[in-house]
């Protein structure tokens, strides 16, 4: 909807409108703020090291729990989400959350995804509190991965649930329990699923730069002396809200994201990035969170990390906050399907 419609119609659509620009007066801010600071620290890429000339890798992850509706909608509503489609390349969801449906819905759903010229990615546990050993984890799962298969779908790529995050503040172990178990996880599935890409997620700033290095380093270290393929990515979940609000245990900043990303191209590892409105817990405390505040902060992530010179090589825009609430159509203000739609046009480059 057009800004001087909204105007015209007043109401709701006027709180709406007030709200984004409150959001985006907040993003010019710190936008300038940003620019004093990366003018001073940005450090320009290294030699070898440039950003992709190719367009990014596209992932969309709709809303699941406790509200399924986001996923079905895609599948009931086709129509509603054509543009986004010609847009995305992979289409992702908790493995957990396909128990909410029936194997009669997932075996028209599934072979759909393929038919669409779409991939489907999961995100998957591999230590967790619940299974402290990738023997565990690996054993609760593969029947949901082997569901998925049976009922028509293609499994591409699984992304790990931050387990070096997990082993440290759940589990508390040491480091090298992590890489252990997570290299014990990878070569489950590398033997099970052959083909099937492999990630690990973790988050920052709560995870420092050069801690995530060093685990990265272990961990492919670990599984080229086991002579097992390493990490297909390297996926990072930036609480970006700690930027805004300053924390002093967890400094960080978009430049040294960028450098992150850098340093993961060195490695011959491709750099994934979550798009996610990370202030939306606090605007929940604040009685301001409703699917607009989604829209907002999926865009503002993207100014913010483009201003840098951000060029991740896979863009996966992803919801656990419960918002929004619905996934269509790609017209309307606030969907899931709007946001993805229009940040794609925003920020990366046509298709060839």
């Amino acid at each position: 909807m057009r800004a001087a419609e909204i105007l015209l119609r007043g109401g709701a659509g006027w709180d709406k409108l007030r709200f984004m620009m409150k959001h985006w007066l907040a993003v010019s801010f710190s936008a300038f703020f940003l620019s004093m600071f990366a003018a001073t620290t940005f450090i320009a890429p290294a030699t070898g090291a440039e950003p992709p000339s190719a367009r990014p890798e596209v992932w969309m992850m709709p809303p699941g729990n406790p509200d399924p509706r986001c996923w079905s909608e895609l599948f009931t509503q086709p129509e509603q989400w054509k543009e986004t489609r010609s847009l995305v390349d992979v289409l992702g969801y908790g493995a957990g959350h396909f128990k909410q449906f029936s194997d009669d819905e997932l075996r028209v759903w599934l072979p759909q995804i393929g038919k669409w010229g779409l991939k489907l990615g999961l995100e998957v546990g591999a230590v967790k509190e619940w299974g402290p050993t990738a023997e565990k984890v690996f054993a609760a799962e593969h029947p949901t991965w082997d569901r998925i298969q049976r009922l028509g779908g293609k499994i591409y790529a699984v992304a790990m649930d931050e387990p070096l995050c997990c082993v440290r503040q759940r589990i508390k172990k040491p480091d090298d329990y992590a890489v252990e178990e997570t290299a014990k996880f990878v070569a489950m599935v590398r033997k099970n699923y052959p083909g099937v890409r492999i990630g690990d997620i973790e988050p920052y700033p709560s995870l420092q730069r050069e801690e995530l290095l060093a685990f990265i380093d272990a961990l492919q270290a670990r599984l080229k002396a086991m002579d097992v393929a390493g990490l297909d990515f390297f996926r990072l979940d930036v609480d970006w809200n700690h930027f805004t609000i300053g924390n002093k245990f967890f400094p960080g900043n978009w430049p040294d994201v960028k450098k992150l990303e850098l340093a993961c191209r060195q490695r011959k590892l491709p750099f994934s990035l979550i798009y996610w409105p990370a202030d939306y817990g606090h605007m929940q405390k604040l009685k301001m969170a409703d699917d607009a505040t989604w829209y907002v902060g999926v865009m503002r992530q993207g100014y913010d990390y483009t201003f840098v010179g951000g060029a991740p090589d896979e863009v996966v825009i992803e919801s656990w906050v419960g918002a929004p609430s619905r996934s269509v159509p790609e017209t309307d203000d606030w969907t899931f399907t709007r946001s993805v739609r229009d940040f794609c046009r925003r920020f990366l480059k046509p298709r060839q």
